[in-house]
């Protein structure tokens, strides 16, 4: 069995955190019971009973009652003067004058007084052994504390050995090996830290792996207009013919507006992805919402209808981005459908569904689980060509979190997509 350091540090802290606190207890016991005046009755009795003896017998016989008493009850008896002791305090000479007995400790021994009835003369009973109650044997003692330090040994050495375990996979996942995973704990108490570490380990490694997929994926969308734009302005600056330098022109022009749109995008994915918004949430009747997005879409040439198969609904949402979501759904249908877009909104008992389909190329099967990743397209008939760099989607995504709901993509009726916004008509906030 090896012991690590946790476990030693913390039985060591058990062991002597015990040692003293027993140390201490017996103390209070030696100094607070096992001295305790009320202890002390057979002694004052005697003291009493030789008080009213002497009381009543002539002064002269008093050395001899005492002696006899003294070798009868093998207890050392004395008289004194009231005035030869210096000790006596004047709480004490007013407990002597009332007839009460003062006790006065030395050490490990104890010396009794009591006043007779000349008020001048005292009778002392000491120095006697303290009385005391029995002490336990000494091998009592050490078995108790063996029994207790091989409880502590038995509850104290599984949760070391999972705090070893857990510090050794922080420091590796410190190092940067994502990997790692704390071992399941064995002891109730570190079992949820350990749960709790390894959730966050899986959540910071997710993280990082977003980070770099989006890094790669930025410096995709960035290199291929950085490219034209460096060719037309290299055939700029060879041209001599005045139509091609306007084209290449346009073409650079065309790039920078691209790259200013990817990163407005950008900078909105990464607002959305790292900080929530303040949202406003409330009733809103979703038909108007749903109808003043497509008076937006005044200019599209295609067949656009709105099928309602509900009655009207009030939804607590925060408008500005239900519209947002709303209008990236019209805008890819826009973009990828073939001139006929369908809007349904439809609800259940629970849920509010607003579907957009079109009768485009579609979304094909393995793709439809990405396709709200940010910078994912599926094909060509949804590539840069056709505009957008996959971020809307990843936007809707994050508004449909932010409402308790969810967004997903399904086949359309209409031969393409059907992209759907469903949100809770009773939201728990």
């Amino acid at each position: 069995m090896k012991f690590g350091s946790t476990f030693i540090s913390l039985y060591l802290m058990m062991i002597l955190t015990f040692t003293g606190v027993s140390w201490v207890l017996d103390e209070y016991w030696a100094q607070e019971l096992e001295q305790d005046i009320e202890s002390y009755t057979g002694y004052k009795s005697v003291l009493f009973a030789l008080g009213d003896l002497l009381n009543h017998r002539p002064r002269e016989q008093w050395p001899i009652i005492l002696s006899q008493a003294s070798s009868r009850l093998k207890l050392p008896v004395n008289l004194i003067e009231k005035n030869a002791d210096s000790r006596f305090k004047p709480e004490h000479q007013q407990m002597l004058t009332g007839g009460e007995v003062v006790v006065y400790y030395e050490n490990t021994s104890i010396r009794l007084y009591h006043l007779l009835g000349d008020d001048t003369t005292l009778i002392t009973l000491g120095p006697v052994k303290v009385p005391t109650r029995p002490k336990q044997k000494a091998f009592i003692r050490v078995f108790f504390l063996l029994v207790t330090a091989l409880v502590i040994l038995l509850w104290l050495w599984p949760l070391s050995r999972d705090l070893d375990a857990l510090q050794k996979s922080t420091r590796l996942f410190g190092k940067g090996n994502l990997d790692i995973k704390a071992p399941t704990a064995f002891t109730p108490t570190i079992a949820p830290v350990v749960k709790t570490f390894n959730m966050m380990a899986e959540r910071i490694k997710a993280l990082i792996a977003e980070q770099k997929e989006l890094t790669n994926a930025v410096s995709h969308e960035l290199r291929t207009p950085l490219a034209r734009t460096k060719f037309a302005l290299q055939m700029l600056e060879k041209s001599e013919d005045k139509e091609k330098s306007r084209q290449y022109i346009r073409q650079i022009s065309s790039d920078v507006t691209e790259l200013d749109e990817l990163i407005n995008e950008m900078l909105v994915y990464a607002a959305f992805e790292h900080d929530k918004p303040v949202l406003d949430f409330k009733a809103h009747a979703i038909t108007d919402i749903i109808e003043q997005q497509i008076e937006k879409l005044s200019c599209f040439s295609g067949e656009l209808s709105f099928i309602k198969q509900t009655d009207e609904l009030m939804l607590v949402c925060d408008r500005h981005f239900i519209d947002r979501a709303i209008n990236n759904y019209l805008v890819n249908a826009v973009k990828y459908g073939n001139g006929e877009i369908c809007i349904r909104l439809s609800a259940d008992n629970d849920y509010c569904y607003i579907r957009v389909e079109d009768n485009g190329g579609g979304v094909a099967d393995d793709f439809k689980s990405l396709v709200f990743d940010a910078f994912s397209r599926g094909d060509k008939s949804r590539s840069r060509e056709t505009g957008g760099f996959g971020l809307g989607l990843a936007i809707v995504q994050k508004i449909m979190l932010w409402h308790q709901g969810r967004a997903y993509v399904e086949d359309s009726d209409l031969g393409g997509a059907c992209f759907v916004l469903c949100l809770p008509l009773k939201p728990h906030w």
